[in-house]
């Protein structure tokens, strides 16, 4: 059984609700079991600590979550062009897997969500790919083929699945945008059984 990382952070729901229909895709194909796991939130108090287990939702992601997994699907909501920090304060932390070289050539790909249709959504998932393939590891875009990706009124790029989430709006997805998530859940648990060899 192929374990695929599905690894996010969430504030208002938008990029959880994106993270568990790639994970519906991943599960879709034979022999691929999704990994759900979250980042806490960066204090901007020094001394405030979260928990090791969170309230409620998935597990942290942990070093060896990383390690162990056969393919990666990463996610964040855009923080002015960029990811969030919860997410990027982990991955700064990776140091000792890049060292080891224990990412190396297993696929990867990014999700992102904005609450504006132009509000950095691309910039998002390229400075997610940045750390990626820092460690080796294999990009995956959604390409053309995907009817969606052509047909989509809101979120969606070759890049990777986005979402269009309005402020104040239910975390609800469009058919387009689920879709997408689907699609690269499979892509990317297809991958990681060819460079697997299952």
């Amino acid at each position: 059984m192929l374990k695929i990382l599905v690894l996010y952070y969430s504030h208002s729901g938008h990029t959880e609700k994106m993270a568990y229909e790639i994970s519906r895709g991943i599960e879709s194909i034979e022999n691929s079991q999704a990994l759900i796991r979250t980042v806490p939130k960066v204090s901007t108090v020094c001394e405030k600590t979260e928990s090791d287990i969170p309230k409620d939702g998935p597990l942290y992601i942990t070093h060896e979550d990383l390690e162990s997994c056969h393919g990666l699907a990463l996610g964040s909501p855009t923080r002015f062009g960029n990811m969030a920090a919860p997410l990027k304060y982990f991955l700064d932390s990776t140091s000792s897997l890049w060292v080891k070289g224990a990412l190396i050539n297993k696929p990867a790909c990014v999700f992102t969500s904005t609450a504006s249709l132009h509000g950095g959504q691309e910039t998002t998932l390229l400075s997610m790919m940045l750390p990626l393939l820092h460690h080796g590891m294999m990009i995956l875009g959604i390409p053309y083929s995907e009817s969606a990706l052509i047909n989509t009124k809101s979120g969606g790029t070759p890049y990777g699945p986005s979402h269009l989430a309005p402020s104040n709006s239910q975390p609800l997805l469009t058919d387009a945008e689920k879709t997408l998530c689907f699609a690269m859940g499979q892509r990317l648990a297809k991958t990681a059984q060819k460079l697997s060899c299952v």
